[in-house]
């Protein structure tokens, strides 16, 4: 597979070089010298030999391909791991070695190490990109634009309501990945059907010091086929995709030629055509975008994987994997574009001052009916303001001239007042308001 060329570039960089083949042969070696230690402690392996098995391994390399080619005959990667560790050691530690463990436990306690530190800078994205909407929202707090719905004109709004939106969103993501990076992701040991079989009640001692050691959460009962821990780090991912990707999506649509509110930060050769020279094309949000629904495909999958058979999940809980590791690096990968995005965002305030006057105003038609109801009745201003309107678009005239000069209002409403409510600075309700609101509350944690 070209991963290099059609994956990569969606994913994290850094992420890429900390989440590979050698890495997660370094976190399940860690979850085997831990346990190792743990047991030796406990008086459950010779005096020494957890020591002896760090000097042997720590620098032992390692046949990734041989690995690889076990897990077609084995199922996963901790078998053939398990085995080429256990030939590497002495005759006298090879029946120390994996005590009590099973492959999932090694595998599943491997992927939290793996992504642990991955959540971590997520986490630190999410606060950059919060830091750079807040800077947006103060600068942008009472800036007027068309407000669309339906991919139509519909009232005002300001930019700064807009990028509290999508500020808001980030936020309420982060607030539900926040706890799984507090309480930690669980370690898993269970031994071969989950019951520490053959360690009675130490088994749960071995699991509760294993977490300790390896920073990782301490579960309640191993969670073999309790999902529960997957599935909420899965949605969790795939709520903060789904918020960057309605963040990109707006800012991409603003950036279309004919409205031109916004642009992507420029840069030597970014958003250049292949054959248009004139282009700049938001190659930042199409990333985002084709990215965040990578990640909700994987979330599909994963959801889909919750319910495992019994002791051990036949099929699901190696469906798993690549999904739940795909998708921390495609998010993390999504963060790093969106925060160079809101950091160097080009706003156009003209041109939304422009857009707002495309129709001449007409776009002011709901408050021109509300002022013209309680001198005309409420039918006969609805129809009236939607005639301007139309009028005013057709011919290219302001909609408070074309207003003012209809045979039922002249004389009946002052210009000045026609003025006043035809202006969309005027008629932006909460906008300010709302800012402030989500200011505090972004603030506040």
């Amino acid at each position: 597979m070209p991963e290099a060329l059609i994956q990569h570039p969606f994913m994290s960089t850094g992420a890429l070089t900390e989440c590979n083949a050698e890495a997660m042969v370094g976190a399940m070696l860690a979850f085997e010298l831990a346990l190792a230690e743990v047991q030796e402690t406990a008086g459950a392996l010779p005096k020494g030999a957890s020591r002896r098995m760090t000097t042997t391994l720590e620098d032992h390399v390692f046949d990734l391909d041989a690995i690889a080619t076990g897990v077609s005959s084995g199922g996963n990667a901790a078998i053939p791991f398990v085995k080429q560790s256990r030939t590497a050691l002495s005759e006298d530690l090879k029946s120390c070695w994996h005590q009590g463990a099973t492959s999932q436990d090694v595998l599943d306690s491997a992927l939290m190490l793996l992504l642990k530190p991955r959540l971590t800078a997520i986490n630190h994205l999410l606060q950059r990109a919060k830091s750079a909407s807040l800077v947006l929202m103060d600068t942008h707090d009472d800036t007027p634009m068309v407000g669309r719905t339906l991919m139509q004109q519909a009232l005002p709004i300001t930019f700064g309501v807009k990028v509290a939106h999508w500020a808001l969103g980030l936020e309420q993501a982060r607030r539900r990945l926040a706890p799984l990076i507090e309480r930690g992701l669980p370690v898993q040991f269970g031994g071969a059907v989950g019951v520490h079989s053959g360690w009675e009640q130490q088994g749960l001692d071995f699991m509760d010091a294993l977490a300790e050691k390896l920073g990782l959460a301490t579960p309640v009962l191993p969670w073999h086929t309790d999902r529960q821990p997957i599935h909420a780090l899965a949605t969790a991912l795939d709520a903060v995709a789904g918020a960057a990707e309605k963040a990109a999506l707006d800012i991409a649509l603003l950036t279309q030629t004919e409205v031109g509110e916004v642009s992507e930060p420029g840069g030597e050769g970014m958003g250049e055509s292949s054959s248009m020279p004139h282009k700049r094309n938001p190659v930042r949000c199409a990333l985002i975008r084709g990215a965040a629904r990578q990640v909700h495909g994987h979330t599909t999958v994963i959801l889909n994987a919750t319910a495992q058979p019994l002791e051990r999940g036949l099929g699901e809980w190696h469906a798993e994997w690549a999904p739940l590791v795909d998708s921390a690096l495609l998010v993390e990968g999504v963060l790093e574009r969106l925060v160079e995005l809101f950091e160097g965002l080009e706003v156009h305030s003209e041109a939304m001052r422009r857009n707002l006057e495309i129709t001449g105003r007409a776009i002011m038609a709901e408050p021109v009916a509300r002022l013209l109801a309680p001198v005309l009745g409420q039918d006969a201003a609805k129809r009236l303001s939607t005639e301007a309107a139309e009028t005013a678009c057709r011919t290219g005239r302001s909609y408070a001239e074309v207003l003012g000069n209809h045979g039922e209002v002249q004389g009946r409403i002052d210009a000045s007042e026609l003025d006043r409510v035809t202006n969309p600075a005027l008629y932006l309700g909460s906008s300010k308001a709302q800012v402030e609101r989500a200011v505090a509350w972004l603030q506040a944690n």
